[in-house]
């Protein structure tokens, strides 16, 4: 299983390279960003920092959109660091939520988010790509290797993710959800005649290495709220009784509304109807025992990426022991001699 740090670009963009070097130290393979250029600082620039910094993280957004940046804008972002850093580069992708809705925008279309992967994903492959009525390739460009990665959670996002993705991104750590999502775009993606194997699967959630649950929880709820954010979404569409897990989309009942300016925080003032369960089934709480053994599960149904939010205030420690003993514990063990 491979790892990755998620991180806020919250300033000084110092931090957020300090972190990302930290995460490379102790052992994690990717070091992504929350991608909301009002809300914080713009990644993009950061990631050359963090590239010229490291030797071997790759990095990327987690996630992007179609919406708030031309698509060959994006591509030409990562096909040029590849080529000043060697094919370091990844993009996560969804519809866009807090970067269009601070400013008053609204999430693409699905039709949108198919197209923009594949804009993207051929130009920053040093391939060409039609767009807008032309032929575009990028003639500086030789060599770049960039995978894109889908987040979703609804059942024709999950369809898109299986036909076009190269990984699939969920936001949620419950286990149960998680092997039903894996197994819907598995399938998708056989229906559409691809090898399903060749689809990354990643599960993102808060992780916070500690022993006093009240205060982990109050640390993690936000992404209760966050992950709410995008059920209603789904239930708005398809309904509470639809073909989504009702463990995932239950708990939003309570739900008022959502305030961005406390997105992805940990004083978030708004999320008092996220229960104590759902913080437990979302997010990897507790000893590094409890992490090892959620992540053994979660690799037992086909994660082959957990990637760690960072928003709390237990960063470095969470860091030094994932390095120190999760990750050992996750990783195939090679003898010297046998």
């Amino acid at each position: 299983m491979d790892f990755g740090a998620v991180l806020q670009t919250n300033p000084p963009a110092s931090r957020t390279v300090h972190l990302a070097k930290l995460a490379e130290q102790y052992g994690f393979s990717h070091v992504w960003t929350f991608d909301s250029h009002i809300l914080w600082q713009e990644p993009y620039v950061i990631y050359s920092q963090i590239l010229a910094e490291t030797r071997k993280v790759k990095v990327g957004p987690f996630v992007t959109n179609p919406a708030t940046r031309d698509w060959t804008v994006t591509a030409s972002v990562f096909a040029t660091l590849n080529e000043m850093y060697g094919n370091r580069t990844i993009v996560g992708i969804g519809r866009g939520d807090s970067a269009v809705r601070v400013t008053n925008g609204k999430p693409t279309t699905l039709a949108e988010l198919r197209e923009s992967i594949h804009v993207i994903r051929e130009l920053g492959n040093s391939r060409a790509v039609d767009y807008h009525g032309s032929t575009l390739q990028f003639p500086w460009s030789e060599g770049s290797e960039l995978e894109v990665w889908v987040a979703a959670y609804g059942p024709l996002a999950l369809k898109l993710t299986g036909e076009v993705g190269d990984g699939f991104i969920l936001q949620l750590a419950d286990v149960d959800i998680a092997k039903w999502m894996i197994k819907t775009v598995r399938d998708a993606a056989e229906q559409a005649g691809r090898d399903p194997d060749e689809i990354t699967f990643c599960v993102a959630a808060p992780f916070y290495i500690g022993d006093d649950w009240e205060h982990m929880r109050e640390q993690c709820r936000w992404f209760g709220g966050m992950v709410g954010n995008h059920v209603a979404d789904v239930v708005a569409k398809y309904g509470a009784d639809g073909s989504v897990p009702k463990a995932l989309t239950d708990y939003i009942e309570g739900r008022t509304g959502y305030d961005y300016n406390s997105h992805g925080k940990a004083h978030n003032d708004h999320v008092d109807f996220v229960p104590d369960e759902i913080v437990d089934r979302f997010c990897l709480l507790g000893t590094a025992q409890d992490h090892i053994e959620k992540l053994e599960e979660l690799k037992s149904i086909g994660v082959h990426q957990f990637a760690g939010y960072l928003q709390h205030d237990n960063k470095e420690e969470t860091l030094r022991v994932y390095g120190e003993t999760v990750i050992p514990a996750l990783r195939e063990t090679v003898t010297a001699k046998s």
